[in-house]
């Protein structure tokens, strides 16, 4: 238990050094994460709903942040360039994440050419039960893409490593929310970079940090 416990920690603190630099990406991360904490009170009593703000909330704030406003110049505080973080990146590195997001965005038709989905719903009625069939297609493809890297993680790396990645993503919005819930006040101060990566946000590393110009 002690191993997996450390191999967690050091999945959770390359994934924050190494892609979570922006301010404004900490922050959108915490949106993310309310969500995502919301998604999951909600899942059992009304999963369409959970499913619906988990990717059109969760998911498209906490990816924004990666694509748009993540600097993807060379590395100094961890000595690396981009092209290294994306080539060990354990979960889905950039690439993937753009293939997974496409089967995302690209699923809704699928099930509106095919009302049953190869027999698996009834054809909808109305708007309403389409939204709610669409939500539960949502979930088959988070669970999926979820379940698939990591039984990946299982060949390419070893058991442990597919079994603490899926332990950090389930468990990732409240970490994010303990990591970056001062990210929104830093960001109004100014302050558009995380000097140095610490664990946690302190007054004198907003008064040391880079300002926005």
């Amino acid at each position: 238990m002690h191993g997996f416990l450390e191999a967690l920690r050091v999945q959770r603190w390359d994934d924050h050094r190494y892609y979570h630099h922006s301010t404004i990406n900490q922050s959108l991360h915490l949106v993310s994460a309310l969500s995502f904490v919301f998604a999951y009170a909600m899942l059992l009593k009304d999963p369409a709903v959970a499913v619906l703000v988990a990717w059109l909330i969760g998911m498209t704030s906490r990816q924004i942040g990666h694509f748009f406003f993540e600097p993807r110049d060379y590395d100094v505080v961890n000595q690396a360039t981009h092209e290294h973080k994306e080539e060990i990146k354990v979960g889905y590195n950039l690439r993937r994440k753009v293939v997974l997001m496409t089967i995302w965005a690209l699923s809704p038709i699928a099930l509106y050419l095919d009302p049953t989905l190869f027999g698996i719903f009834q054809p909808h009625a109305d708007k309403t039960e389409f939204v709610r069939h669409v939500a539960l297609l949502w979930l088959a493809v988070g669970v999926g893409g979820l379940l698939f890297r990591t039984v990946h993680l299982f060949f390419i790396k070893d058991v442990q490593s597919g079994l603490v990645w899926f332990t950090k993503i389930v468990t990732d919005p409240f970490h994010d929310i303990m990591l970056y819930h001062k990210a929104p006040l830093y960001l109004l101060r100014g302050v558009m970079i995380d000097p140095g990566h610490p664990e946690e946000w302190t007054d004198e590393d907003a008064e040391e940090a880079p300002r926005a110009g």
